[in-house]
């Protein structure tokens, strides 16, 4: 498909308890890279891989969850057509000047109606991945530390009016529906997962009460192997594992699930499959809906499902 519109997900902020004790957290038993820290108190990761300056903040706070999750545009021009699309919609848009986040161009940022806020932007300067853009070596020698994730690769939110969620992300950004969960009466959805790209989910969706909850954020490794040893590291670190290593029915991926100090639940994960926004969507009904966010055991843990920040 044509890489236009939206391209894929860019960054998330995060709220943590101790932010010492995140940093510490996100840098040597994640792995991710420091890249920054400004003066509203905000520090800046991003995986090894990734060539962008930043795609994990994390600042202290009361309590832990999500400040917001964000979208790479094409362009500027890209920008400012879907800024105006969404206000054609209905959706309220604000602008956030360029430098508002460090090595960040400007920003659209809107709310959603299952209360999260979504931003989209078009320039981040590129810092590298520690290998040369010309005759590069397959890998970097000492860039991998604790875990180590490829890449930041997606989120799952927790809220209300997700069928309106559904509408803004298909009809105004372009994101097509690759699977979901319908609920007891057949028809109404409990999660949706959304593609703007050829991976199985670049977000998703799951229908809660309460507004702008985090349920995961996600890091992509290579292989089965890297979760195991993912599992190994979060075990040698103590780290609140929540359930895991297993594989999903929904999305085939391979995953753990754990929770950084500050209650915010990541998972760490590897597969998946390709799709395209022709393919049919795939459904999972009610009575199988354990076996398909958990194919091994077929059944639901109850923190899984309960637990978000």
């Amino acid at each position: 498909m044509a890489m236009t519109g939206v391209l894929r997900p860019g960054h998330i902020s995060l709220r943590v308890l101790d932010l010492e004790e995140g940093i510490n957290f996100y840098r040597n038993v994640l792995g991710l890279v420091e890249t920054g820290r400004d003066d509203q108190g905000r520090v800046y990761f991003k995986t090894w891989d990734e060539r962008e300056h930043n795609s994990v903040m994390i600042r202290q706070a009361d309590s832990a969850g999500i400040d917001f999750f964000a979208f790479k545009v094409a362009d500027t021009a890209t920008l400012d057509r879907l800024d105006a699309d969404l206000n054609a919609f209905g959706v309220r848009t604000e602008r956030i000047p360029a430098g508002e986040m460090l090595a960040t161009g400007e920003r659209v940022r809107f709310e959603v109606p299952s209360g999260h806020l979504i931003e989209l932007y078009a320039e981040k300067s590129d810092i590298g991945n520690g290998q040369a853009y010309v005759n590069p070596a397959p890998w970097v020698p000492d860039a991998e530390r604790g875990i180590a994730p490829t890449r930041m690769d997606h989120c799952l939110l927790y809220g209300p009016d997700i069928e309106k969620v559904q509408e803004i992300f298909e009809k105004v950004l372009g994101f097509y529906l690759v699977e979901h969960v319908v609920m007891e009466d057949g028809s109404t959805n409990l999660g949706i997962w959304l593609s703007c790209s050829t991976k199985a989910h670049d977000i998703a969706f799951v229908r809660h009460p309460e507004p702008g909850k985090l349920h995961h954020i996600s890091f992509k490794l290579d292989s089965w192997e890297k979760v195991l040893r993912a599992a190994d590291i979060m075990s040698m670190n103590r780290v609140s594992i929540d359930i895991g290593p297993t594989r999903h029915g929904v999305t085939r991926g391979t995953t753990i699930y754990a929770f950084d100090p500050s209650g915010n639940r990541f998972e760490t994960f590897c597969g998946g499959y390709d799709t395209y926004p022709d393919y049919q969507a795939v459904k999972w009904t009610w009575d199988e809906v354990g076996t398909g966010i958990f194919y091994h055991d077929r059944k639901l843990n109850e923190r899984f499902l309960s637990v978000v920040s």
